[in-house]
């Protein structure tokens, strides 16, 4: 089952007129640093001079991995679904977030191991309770992995028909650190141990087995090495959603707001298939989480925060929203020096 979507670079034709009308702004040349460059990326996401970013959102993935029973996480898998209950009752900090900026949240049940009670944000999409361990078997199929691209395109859709222009995706699943590091190891060459972290707190003991059994599977599974292949092996449901939203988003010409490492990790499988989703993309900070500094390298990507940040959920872009949020505003309402009869 081939990919089909259709990602061109950004357009170009305006490029000139956006750096022309940042320029003439009342400010010495260059001295609004890296938002200059930002308002620039969302005008030619929009191919306009006057971009607006219209009803963002944040969808949040939640899946869980067959790998948690083989001892590499601090927590039980059970955390997922109750994490997943915490967001939908407003307790979470990428409820507290998006509320503070008025960013709508949604979290999508991908394959959480769990029969979740309904509510107005949560959508059912559940591809399989939870993916199988990877130490025995691929994570999942073909078919399930395609059909998750699909549904993380088809969230992307719906949100688009909605009338939002600005998109981020955040995850949840307990064992994701896991097959991030594994994703990120085979499909960049680095080694395991810059790939491999502590993810929701392992101490030293348990990251010394965590290490263990993850290059025990990748001893297993050492032929795979095609991008959908290798998210097929060791990925989870919400990171395959994660690949297809991206996707299926940068189609669609939105602007498209990263998070850390899981979410960076789905955007390098995003990248190796279309190189050109990068042009839409974002950064909203560098995590603390081991790897995503390397991961970030490799993207070529200029992250807008360093706050020590590694809790995953989409927490970093709601928090960096109102810079994005800035850069649009200057580039609109900030007055240029004929405006304001300025002298340059």
């Amino acid at each position: 089952m081939p990919l089909n979507f259709v990602i061109p670079p950004l357009r170009s034709t305006l490029s000139a007129d956006l750096q022309a009308k940042i320029d003439q702004k009342t400010k010495p040349l260059g001295s609004l640093g890296q938002l200059e460059s930002l308002a620039l990326q969302i005008g030619r996401c929009q191919n306009s001079l006057t971009p607006r970013l219209t009803k963002p959102c944040i969808v949040i993935f939640a899946g869980d991995h067959g790998i948690v029973e083989a001892g590499v996480s601090a927590y039980p898998q059970s955390v997922t679904a109750q994490m997943v209950s915490n967001f939908l009752a407003g307790g979470a900090a990428i409820s507290v977030f998006a509320r503070q900026h008025n960013i709508e949240l949604l979290v999508v049940d991908a394959g959480v191991n769990a029969d979740l009670s309904s509510h107005p944000q949560l959508i059912d999409a559940k591809t399989g309770k939870g993916t199988r361990n990877f130490l025995n078997t691929p994570a999942m199929n073909a078919q399930e992995c395609y059909k998750a691209l699909q549904a993380g395109a088809d969230q992307v859709l719906r949100q688009h028909q909605n009338g939002s222009n600005c998109i981020g995706f955040g995850e949840m699943g307990i064992g994701n650190s896991s097959s991030a590091a594994l994703l990120m190891h085979r499909l960049t060459g680095l080694s395991l141990l810059r790939c491999a972290g502590r993810g929701a707190g392992l101490n030293d003991g348990q990251l010394q087995h965590k290490l263990i059994v993850l290059q025990r599977a990748l001893n297993r599974h050492r032929a795979v090495t095609k991008p959908l292949d290798v998210l097929a092996t060791f990925g989870g449901f919400e990171i395959a959603m994660l690949v297809g939203a991206y996707l299926k988003a940068a189609e669609l010409s939105m602007l498209i707001l990263i998070d850390g490492f899981i979410t960076s990790t789905a955007l390098l499988i995003a990248h190796k298939l279309y190189p050109h989703v990068l042009d839409y993309c974002v950064f909203s900070h560098i995590s603390s989480e081991q790897g995503h500094q390397a991961l970030l390298d490799q993207l070529h990507a200029k992250p807008l925060l360093n706050l020590g940040l590694r809790l995953g959920e989409g927490s970093g872009i709601a928090i960096a929203y109102p810079l994005v949020q800035s850069a649009a505003l200057f580039l609109n309402e900030m007055a240029t020096f004929a405006e304001a009869e300025i002298d340059r």
